[in-house]
């Protein structure tokens, strides 16, 4: 039986879990006083809008949504005109905007580590994948958007 690979969302749940879980035990400081913490609904909701627009943009261009499955087609529109990762993006928003509304140091020690591991475990095998796939139509759109924004 193949190994089950673990899924970006699973990555993210874990990490609003930690998040949680460094803030209520060990708050260090207050960064953002209370009221202006909730500026961070700002970043929380952009970020699901932005993952639900790339899911879409996936089934309309009918190609895996999943990680490690090969794609069908190559999206460069929408969302993917700003952002090669928009999901990824879009997951960073979400623990941005939960650090903000938290309000604590600690949960921010979270943020960049995620960033980094998304790199490693997906973003750079994606990549591979699509250039493998797609060739010059890649390189044109790795030349021409960013990674992550």
């Amino acid at each position: 039986m193949p190994a089950r690979k673990i899924m970006p969302t699973t990555y993210l749940l874990l990490a609003l879990t930690v998040m949680a879980g460094l803030h209520f035990l060990f708050p260090v400081m207050r960064l953002i006083s209370p009221l202006w913490n909730l500026l961070g609904l700002v970043p929380l909701v952009g970020g699901v809008i932005l993952n639900l627009m790339a899911d879409k943009a996936f089934h309309d261009a009918g190609t895996a949504v999943r990680p490690f499955e090969e794609s069908s087609a190559l999206i460069t529109k929408g969302v993917f005109r700003l952002s090669r990762n928009p999901m990824y993006l879009g997951f960073a928003l979400i623990l941005i905007g939960t650090a903000v509304l938290m309000g604590s140091l600690t949960p921010w020690l979270i943020v960049l580590p995620f960033g980094i591991l998304m790199e490693r475990i997906y973003i750079a095998v994606e990549e591979r994948m699509l250039a493998a796939k797609f060739g010059t139509g890649w390189e044109e759109y790795r030349e021409g958007t960013r990674r992550w924004i």
